[in-house]
C-alpha cells in the first residue's frame, strides 16, 4: 500500500511541477527588458533542428502522461458550461475519462516514436494552453517538417577563376620503388626515434 501511495504522490509532484515551474520561471522577468522579448521570440519560433524537435517531442510525452487527469475536470467544466449540471457531470465525467486515456495513449506512442520528430498527435498541445477548447485528435504518426525559410540569403560575388598549375607525373620505376621507399621510411624512423 504504500509503494502505491509513493507512486502516485511521484507523479503528483511531477505533474504540478511540469504545471506550475514554467510560469514561476517566467515571472522573474520582466516583460519590458529585452532578455524576454528575446525569449519570446525563441519560444515562438518552431523547433527546426533534430534535437529541438525531439526534445519538444519529449516534454509533449512527459506532459502529457503527468497532466491527463486533468482531463476530468476539463471536460466536466467545458460540457457543464455547454448545457446543464447534470449532463454537464455524468457526461463530462465519461468525455474526460475518455480524453484521459487518448493523452496518455499519445504519450506512449509518443515514446515509442521518440527518435523519429513526429507532429503532434493531441490539440490543444497542452491541457493548459486552451482551456476551453475540447481535445482534438489528428493524424498520428506524420513527420515534422521544417516551415521553409522566408529570408533571402544573398549569392556570392562572382570572381574570375583562377587556373592552378599541376605538374605533370613522375615515371615511376617499378623495380626500386620497394626499396627506395622503405629506405625513406627507414631514415625517417631512425630520425624520429634520436628525438
Amino acid at each position: 500500500m504504500i509503494k502505491s501511495n509513493r507512486f502516485f504522490v511521484y507523479f503528483l509532484c511531477t505533474g504540478l511541477m511540469t504545471a506550475y515551474l514554467p510560469q514561476c520561471l517566467a515571472d522573474q522577468y520582466n516583460d519590458d527588458t529585452e532578455i524576454a522579448a528575446e525569449a519570446d521570440n525563441i519560444q515562438n519560433r518552431p523547433p527546426c533542428s533534430y534535437g529541438q524537435k525531439i526534445n519538444e517531442k519529449a516534454l509533449r510525452m512527459v506532459s502529457n502522461l503527468d497532466s491527463s487527469l486533468l482531463e476530468i475536470p476539463k471536460n466536466i467544466i467545458n460540457t457543464t458550461n455547454d448545457s446543464n449540471i447534470f449532463y454537464g457531470i455524468t457526461g463530462g465525467l465519461a468525455k474526460g475519462l475518455l480524453n484521459t486515456l487518448g493523452r496518455v495513449g499519445v504519450s506512449f506512442a509518443d515514446f515509442i516514436s521518440l527518435p523519429i520528430p513526429t507532429k503532434p498527435i493531441a490539440y490543444p498541445l497542452y491541457i493548459w494552453d486552451d482551456f476551453d477548447k475540447d481535445t482534438q485528435y489528428n493524424d498520428a504518426f506524420r513527420l515534422d517538417t521544417c516551415p521553409p525559410d522566408d529570408s533571402v540569403i544573398a549569392s556570392p560575388e562572382a570572381t574570375p577563376r583562377q587556373t592552378v598549375a599541376v605538374p605533370p607525373r613522375q615515371a615511376l620505376d617499378n623495380r626500386n620503388y620497394g626499396e627506395q621507399t622503405n629506405r625513406k621510411l627507414d631514415t625517417l624512423f631512425k630520425k624520429e626515434m634520436m628525438k
